[in-house]
C-alpha cells in the first residue's frame, strides 16, 4: 500500500510538473521593447532637451531684438553675446571628459559632438556678425581694424580651427579618419587657448578683465587636467615596462 501511495504521489508530482512546464511553454514570448522605454531610453529625450536649451542664446537675441532690447549698439550686443557662448560651449565640450572620468557616467560622451557643433554654431554667428554686418564684406575696412587690434587676428584664428572640427564630426568621418580624428580633433585644445586669448585681449581694452579671467581659469583647470592624466598614463607605462 506505501509503495502503490509513492507511485501515485510521484505521478501527482509528475502531472504537477508537467503542468507547470507546460505553462511555462504556453506564455507568450516577451513583447519587444518599445524606442525609450530600454535602459538608455533617456538618452534621446535628454538630446532633446539639451539641443532645445542650446538654443537660448539664439532665441534671447531674437527676442530682445523683437523687443527692442538690444540696447544702443545692437550690433555690437549681438557679437559680444555670441562671441561669450561659443566660449562657453567650447568650455563644456572641454568638460565632458574629465566629467566622464570622474564619475563613470559614459553616457556623457553621447553629448559631446553635439556641444561641439554648438560651439562653431555660435562662432559662426559671432564672425559672421562682424564680417557682415559690422564691416559689411568691406575688406580694406577689415585688414586696417585687425592692424589696429589684433585680438581679431587671434578670434579669425580660433574659428579657422572651429571649422575642420565642425566638418568631421559625423560618425562617417569618424570612421574614415579612423586614429587620425582624434589627433585632428586635438585641436580643439588650441582654439580654446586662442579664445581666451581673443578674449582677454578684447577686454583688456577696457580694463575689464573678471569674465576673461574666470574663462581663463576654467581653459587652465580643463587642460591642465588632460596634462595631469597624460602624465600619470606615463608613468604608469614606465613602470610596467
Amino acid at each position: 500500500m506505501a509503495a502503490r501511495m509513492g507511485t501515485d504521489t510521484t505521478r501527482t508530482l509528475t502531472a504537477g510538473n508537467g503542468a507547470r512546464t507546460d505553462a511555462k511553454a504556453m506564455k507568450p514570448a516577451a513583447a519587444p521593447r518599445k524606442p525609450g522605454t530600454s535602459a538608455g531610453g533617456w538618452i534621446v529625450p535628454a538630446k532633446i532637451a539639451v539641443f532645445v536649451a542650446a538654443l537660448y542664446p539664439l532665441a534671447r537675441i531674437v527676442l530682445f531684438g523683437f523687443t527692442d532690447r538690444l540696447g544702443a549698439n545692437p550690433i555690437e550686443f549681438i557679437t559680444r553675446s555670441t562671441g561669450l557662448w561659443t566660449l562657453v560651449f567650447i568650455c563644456i565640450t572641454l568638460a565632458v571628459t574629465p566629467l566622464r572620468k570622474l564619475t563613470g557616467w559614459n553616457a556623457l560622451l553621447r553629448f559631446r559632438r553635439m556641444l561641439g557643433l554648438y560651439a562653431f554654431f555660435y562662432g559662426a554667428l559671432h564672425f559672421t556678425t562682424y564680417f557682415w554686418f559690422d564691416k559689411w564684406f568691406d575688406l580694406a575696412e577689415i585688414v586696417k581694424d585687425i592692424g589696429k587690434r589684433p585680438f581679431i587676428t587671434v578670434g579669425f584664428a580660433a574659428f579657422v580651427l572651429l571649422i575642420p572640427l565642425a566638418v568631421t564630426s559625423p560618425k562617417a568621418m569618424v570612421r574614415k579618419l579612423g586614429r587620425r580624428w582624434q589627433t585632428l580633433h586635438r585641436a580643439i585644445y588650441a582654439t580654446a587657448a586662442l579664445a581666451i586669448l581673443h578674449f582677454w585681449w578684447m577686454k583688456a581694452g577696457k580694463h575689464d578683465l573678471i569674465l576673461p579671467k574666470i574663462y581663463g581659469a576654467i581653459v587652465i583647470a580643463l587642460l591642465g587636467w588632460r596634462v595631469a592624466v597624460w602624465a600619470r598614463d606615463r608613468v604608469r607605462q614606465r613602470a610596467r615596462e
